[in-house]
């Protein structure tokens, strides 16, 4: 091979690689944020929900359910979903949980569940502080309330929970960081100065100052166990975690993951 064609191979394989990087450099939020794909079979509600709609700053209103407990307690549970799927996805859980002497609320973020707006790293903060501020609207006070974040939900739960006297905080299948999830899944790519939404948790847990349960799969292809464990190790007393030998990317609902809530629900003093 001469010289010349050497050259023109190597210039055509960096045009390539450069296209590639401008592809996913403007399409990573359709990437990041997938509100179409359904990965779950849906579960029937079991408790009476009302369908409600929280209005986030840029006016948006988010479709989202409420479970008001009988028992007429403070205690509530706000929820948060991953990245991908409509709430519909989440009622298992919300079936499970009722068991507590709590509320629960769980919200979709803008443009997930027909909802308006386009979803960004400030805007699904935006979301979720918004939530809370109907929390109090409705009386309940910072408090009263544990938060829960799914997956890309757990960036979104660290961040506004940051130095907040919250009852309580469970992340589940949390990552380090965007950067370090995205260097994951595209090690060819300059992800650290490509990406637009970073969501740094690493940085912030520490800044975590309610009791915190960490459940994590083992065996997690999306978000892999080191970062749940890195998570684990950064984060303050008291703290308790739930790592499963799982393939799955969220953890299973079983008696053994219920017996462990059991543990973090007496921790808070919450009843079961």
């Amino acid at each position: 091979m001469n010289l010349s064609l050497f050259l023109k191979i190597i210039g055509i394989i960096i045009i390539i690689y450069l296209i590639v990087v401008l592809y996913v450099y403007f399409k990573q939020r359709s990437l990041l944020y997938v509100p179409n794909i359904d990965n779950y079979s849906d579960e029937e509600l079991i408790i009476n929900v009302d369908e409600v709609f929280i209005e986030n700053s840029d006016g948006n209103k988010l479709r989202s359910v409420f479970f008001k407990n009988p028992n007429n307690t403070n205690n509530t549970l706000l929820m948060f979903h991953g990245n991908a799927g409509p709430i519909e996805n989440r009622f298992y859980k919300l079936n499970k949980l009722s068991k507590y002497n709590q509320n629960i609320l769980l919200i979709s973020w803008r443009s997930y569940s027909g909802n308006e707006g386009s979803p960004t790293e400030k805007g699904l903060y935006d979301d979720a502080i918004s939530a809370v501020k109907w929390l109090q609207n409705k009386g309940y006070k910072k408090e009263d309330i544990i938060i829960y974040g799914e997956s890309l939900g757990t960036a979104v739960s660290i961040e506004i929970a940051q130095n907040e006297p919250f009852k309580g905080l469970i992340l589940e299948a949390p990552f380090t960081s965007m950067v370090d999830a995205a260097k994951f899944h595209y090690p060819y790519l300059p992800v650290s100065w490509m990406l637009k939404d970073r969501y740094m948790s690493k940085d912030k847990i520490k800044n975590i100052i309610t009791p915190l349960l960490i459940l994590h799969a083992k065996g997690d292809t999306i978000v892999p166990f080191w970062m749940g464990e890195k998570m684990y190790e950064l984060a303050n007393e008291p703290k308790m975690n739930y790592f499963i030998d799982e393939n799955e990317h969220l953890v299973t609902y079983d008696d053994e993951l219920m017996n462990m809530m059991d543990n973090f629900y007496k921790l808070i003093s919450v009843d079961g």
